[in-house]
């Protein structure tokens, strides 16, 4: 493993999560691990596999458009002793796989990685079709699966080497594309289960997820102009929760807001409410994301806009909710 520094964390974020998980993360480890696997549903170009192939063609597979089953030659990969990556569009991947996902990966507990790209609205103009605004609370209902959202490139990297040392089944949803925004400028102790404290504040607690980590990290700048103190959380992993962490953000602030790329409904907002539900008094959780409607497709930040999730819709919301 090379030295993490802020030029590469720059570099990285041109590159993308895909391109920074697969061109960047994965073939270094394919010379660390011999039993390291890559399938592809006939993406490996569109999500920079093309280095890892062409590094380690025996470690290689593009099973064409047939996505259920690749998590099926993956699960047997994976029973023979392999640690397997599979990965095609998160909309495909958590929805047309998802049976595949729960009886293979879940029930049986294959050292299955299962890499959802283009998440959330990143495909935003080829509309629903190739969106995963539902992808978190299919894999999170599912025991025995570890379900993660980089909200960076050094996220992305950091999560595929942990993968890779763990044996056991995960969905990881990459979200970021090309330029992606930056939230680590330097290196920092990624901890699997455990919430990443970015900025310490008194008022509202925000926790997000992959994108909107760096759009609620905008917002609390934009509130402490109003004299509103913001912690932000990036959940990096949402299964399984940092209960520990949100018992204490339960007890030290007036109001606490999820913030996901997601619908309202079976994310993280609603794992949040959950254990909430479980907790006596407490402040108010304000649960944005994607409310239970499709939105009409356009640009990505177009569609933030639309459903209240980009920066100044945050910012708005919550002073609304302190006044």
């Amino acid at each position: 493993m090379k030295a993490i520094t802020s030029s590469s964390i720059r570099t990285w974020a041109r590159l993308g999560q895909r391109g920074t998980f697969f061109a960047i993360a994965l073939p270094e480890l394919g010379g660390e691990h011999e039993n390291l696997r890559l399938l592809t549903a006939d993406v490996a170009q569109l999500s920079s596999m093309l280095r890892f192939q062409s590094a380690y063609p025996e470690k290689f597979l593009n099973v064409g458009i047939a996505e259920q089953n690749m998590i099926g030659i993956a699960s047997g990969l994976a029973m023979e002793g392999r640690c397997v990556f599979a990965s095609t569009y998160a909309s495909f991947i958590a929805v047309r796989s998802l049976e595949h996902v729960r009886q293979h990966l879940a029930h049986m507990q294959c050292n299955v990685k299962v890499v959802g790209f283009s998440a959330g609205v990143m495909s935003a103009r080829s509309g629903i079709a190739h969106w995963a605004t539902e992808d978190i609370a299919f894999m999170r209902a599912l025991p025995n699966l570890t379900v993660f959202s980089p909200a960076d490139c050094l996220d992305a990297y950091k999560i595929a080497r942990y993968a890779a040392e763990t044996k056991a089944p995960m969905y990881i949803r990459l979200s970021g594309g090309p330029n992606c925004p930056i939230v680590h400028n330097d290196d920092y102790n990624f901890q699997a289960g455990k919430f990443d404290k970015l900025r310490d504040g008194e008022d509202v607690c925000i926790f997000a997820t992959g994108l909107m980590v760096k759009e609620a990290l905008d917002a609390a700048e934009s509130l402490q102009e109003r004299n509103i103190s913001s912690t932000v959380y990036n959940v990096h992993t949402i299964k399984p929760l940092d209960l520990d962490t949100l018992e204490q953000a339960q007890k030290s602030h007036q109001l606490l807001v999820s913030l996901e790329e997601h619908s309202i409904i079976g994310g993280l907002g609603s794992a949040i409410a959950e254990y909430l539900s479980g907790t006596e008094g407490g402040p108010r959780l304000i649960r944005m994301g994607i409310p239970d409607a499709y939105s009409a497709a356009g640009s990505q930040r177009w569609i933030w806009e639309q459903n209240g999730i980009d920066c100044a819709s945050v910012t708005k919301r919550i002073v609304e909710e302190l006044l």
